[in-house]
């Protein structure tokens, strides 16, 4: 600002502070102010320590509100979780309806849902307890075992929220692993994974879940060691120790001992125990694997999803079976080409002690293709079809199919319209035909 301009902006201000400072020294007593700072100088003086016991005041009442806010903070954190538990969960509704060609009366359309709550905890940094918290109202045809229509979303709890899973698992060493738990399947202890599918019916899942892969949970353990150069081996056994018996339809229950009123548990690793021991062997790539699996199931052992009647019923008896697994899955290598992943599995079983005419042997057959990426990103194509375990001596030969598109609306929802069905799927003389068509909604938080 130039000389000239600063004089003139002075000598404005001037003339307005002028009359203000004439106003103030007409109405403001001067001697009257000097009188009272005198009469008060002797009462209250202002030195450093003054200020000093300010400050040490309100550094005290400070502290003091910081100690009620982390009052209330242990108070939030005492009903939350540690700092080493995670969750997190899903909720899965499912609409659809099954046709079948002979009669039956469970063709009628249904809504079901099913909600999972996963809890895993670390105590090292390397082990984990996991928790499984489900519920659900599955019923009919979308949790029924033997005609192919269940769905691996499906839970029948009644809608109350049960512990469905639990374990620990710890590492040894840098390349072993070790599982134990009142609540486990065997596979969830095998060291390479039997299949790339991911199955709308539970059928397909474990590159055919019949009696090779097929599980019960139970009381289980296991162990798994994955080397560095692709080779994994690993042995579990799971015992149905934890059942409750009211007759001997219960699993894992033996028949009533002499002159008792009831009928007994068989226990952990007692002869008559049910028990599955497995043990596998395999190789894995990147973009593929291939296993073998040998499981000795005994005493009456039953379980999995890909059967026909016959091969599941009472005439298996309470005999012990053999079952060799076969598993392989290769993957391209890049996503969103016409190449889809591909995953085959075979099953053969022997039986000792069958007590029906439909013979002594078993085999299964399955093909699982998965195209990713096809028009959106995440979005899946699956095709999964194959032969259920079937008897030698069954008078038909049952075949099961899949086919669905699972699009990702957004990072937690998906939606996944299905057809499935079969021919002669139960494997009876009747030769039973089904067609279902579902769309499945999975939220995941």
């Amino acid at each position: 600002m130039k000389l000239f301009q600063q004089m003139l902006v002075a000598g404005s201000a001037l003339s307005l502070i002028a009359p203000i400072a004439a106003q103030a020294s007409d109405t403001i007593n001067l001697e009257g102010l000097n009188n009272y700072d005198s009469s008060k100088s002797s009462a209250q003086r202002f030195d450093s320590k003054t200020f000093v016991n300010e400050v040490n005041e309100e550094i005290a009442t400070l502290n003091g509100r910081v100690d009620g806010l982390e009052a209330n903070l242990n108070n939030i954190e005492a009903g939350s979780f540690s700092d080493t538990t995670t969750m997190d969960g899903k909720a899965v509704f499912d609409f659809g309806a099954i046709d079948y060609s002979e009669s039956n009366t469970d063709e009628a359309a249904k809504f079901h849902y099913s909600y999972t709550l996963n809890l895993n905890s670390s105590f090292t940094g390397d082990d984990n307890l996991y928790v499984r918290i489900k519920t659900g109202n599955h019923a009919g045809w979308m949790s029924d075992k033997q005609d192919g229509g269940y769905l691996s979303s499906a839970n029948g709890n009644g809608d109350a929220l049960k512990v469905d899973k639990i374990w620990y698992q710890f590492p040894v060493g840098d390349n072993h692993t070790v599982w134990v738990g009142p609540k486990i399947e065997n596979y969830y202890m095998h060291a390479a994974a039997p299949s790339l599918y991911k199955p709308v019916t539970k059928q397909f899942t474990l590159g055919g879940n019949g009696n090779a892969y097929g599980a019960s949970t139970d009381t289980g353990a296991g162990w798994a060691y994955v080397g560095d150069n692709g080779w994994s081996i690993s042995s579990n056994i799971g015992t149905k120790s934890n059942t409750s018996c009211a007759s001997t339809s219960s699993t894992g229950c033996t028949a009533k001992p002499s002159g008792s009123g009831s009928y007994t548990n068989s226990g952990l690793l007692t002869n008559e125990t049910k028990t599955s021991w497995a043990t596998q062997v395999g190789y894995t790539e990147d973009q593929w694997s291939a296993s073998i699996l040998v499981n000795q199931k005994s005493n009456g052992w039953a379980d999995g999803y890909y059967h026909t009647e016959t091969s599941d019923n009472g005439d298996i008896g309470n005999g012990n079976r053999t079952s060799i697994g076969l598993r392989g899955w290769w993957s391209p290598e890049d996503t969103g080409t016409a190449a889809p992943s591909v995953s085959l599995g075979y099953d053969t079983t022997s039986y000792d002690g069958v007590s029906g005419s439909a013979g002594d042997n078993s085999n299964a057959w399955f093909v699982g293709l998965m195209w990713e990426d096809v028009a959106t990103a995440d979005d899946k194509i699956g095709f999964a079809f194959g032969q259920p375990t079937t008897m030698d001596n069954e008078s038909k030969d049952p075949f099961a199919y899949e086919l669905y598109y699972s699009y990702q609306a957004n990072d937690s929802v998906t939606i996944t319209p299905t057809i499935f069905g079969g021919t002669d799927r139960d494997g009876n003389a009747d030769g039973e035909d089904i067609f279902g068509a579902l769309v499945q909604t999975t939220f995941k938080f």
